[in-house]
């Protein structure tokens, strides 16, 4: 009873850091707003001001230096910065891997220090704990993304009507903005400013296919270049396209249905071993430290948590099919 106790006390600890990290971010970006609304940075502003306006904002490169240089390492400031981007949020990969680094260590040291005799657990606690924002950031670009798949045959359709009442292409892509919600308003929006300021219509609607990784979204690039180049009704292909996108997400709801036994199943086999052992815990502590204070003991934990893993990515492997 007393490892669940403190396995809450982590969790607590761990969420009230997370909340404590990004309130300081958000107080850190209002006193930098403030500053420039009262004028304080104004002299900064006068000795830059012989070089003219930027076009683009420029990163501190003082700031976040360890982070940057861990992240160009391994190469994944790029993979960062599209999961960022696609998520819609408005972080930096180096505050993104700082907080994952400090919630990693908070939950290292209390569960070192409180534990006791289970500190062997502790690396995994720190990792558990320092991927909580990645998969935060995961679940935020999965809705958004979820999201503008929803909204998106509706927006073929108001496209297609725009265009039958003389409206250009181009146009019917920024009245996108005013008619439709978020995300999807804001991309098109991004695309038809692109479009706007000189980018080909081709170069602008490929970045937006290489924003949204959607199927969907590549077949619209691909009708619209399609028939750029041959020639037919664009507003007949997309009220087809989204006809076709419709039929589709029936038929994806069909095989979720389907698969959703299989998607259970996988659930319920990778929690009866977690049950067991909190049973086992809470009746015959002797028999589970085993498994914590004991070297074998150790290997034997590790290898059963892979293996249970390995398991349940299979079972979600089999029945996630794509549509």
């Amino acid at each position: 009873m007393s490892f669940v106790l403190i396995a809450l006390v982590i969790w607590g600890v761990s969420v009230g850091v997370w909340f404590l990290v990004t309130q300081a971010f958000k107080n850190s970006d209002l006193k930098q707003i403030r500053s420039r609304l009262s004028g304080k940075d104004r002299a900064g502003k006068q000795k830059s001001a012989k070089a003219g306006p930027a076009l683009f904002s420029v990163e501190d490169p003082t700031q976040g230096r360890f982070a940057k240089q861990l992240l160009q390492r391994y190469d994944w400031t790029a993979k960062l910065d599209e999961m960022i981007e696609q998520a819609g949020v408005k972080w930096k990969p180096a505050r993104l891997v700082h907080t994952a680094l400090g919630l990693g260590l908070v939950a290292f040291f209390v569960a070192w220090n409180f534990l006791g005799a289970y500190r062997s657990a502790a690396p995994l606690l720190a990792l558990v704990a320092a991927s909580l924002p990645f998969l935060h950031l995961r679940r935020k670009r999965a809705a958004r993304l979820k999201r503008f798949e929803e909204l998106f045959p509706d927006s073929l359709e108001f496209v297609a009507r725009s265009m039958r009442a003389g409206h250009a292409f181009s146009v019917s892509l920024e009245m996108i903005h005013r008619e439709f919600q978020e995300p999807l308003a804001s991309e098109f929006r991004r695309t038809f400013e692109e479009h706007n300021l000189g980018l080909p219509l081709d170069v602008a609607l490929q970045k937006l296919g290489k924003r949204i990784p959607s199927l969907d979204v590549h077949f619209f690039v691909s009708a619209v270049m399609l028939q750029k180049r041959t020639g037919g009704n664009l507003a007949e292909i997309l009220d087809k396209l989204a006809v076709v996108i419709r039929e589709r997400f029936k038929l994806r709801g069909k095989i979720r249905a389907i698969s959703a036994h299989g998607k259970m199943t996988g659930t319920a086999l990778t929690c009866i071993p977690l049950g067991v052992a909190v049973m086992m815990f809470i009746t015959n502590p002797d028999y589970i430290k085993f498994f914590f204070i004991d070297e074998v003991g150790n290997y034997m934990m590790g290898g059963a948590v892979l293996l249970q893993l390995i398991g349940y990515g299979a079972i979600r492997k089999i029945v996630d099919i794509e549509v």
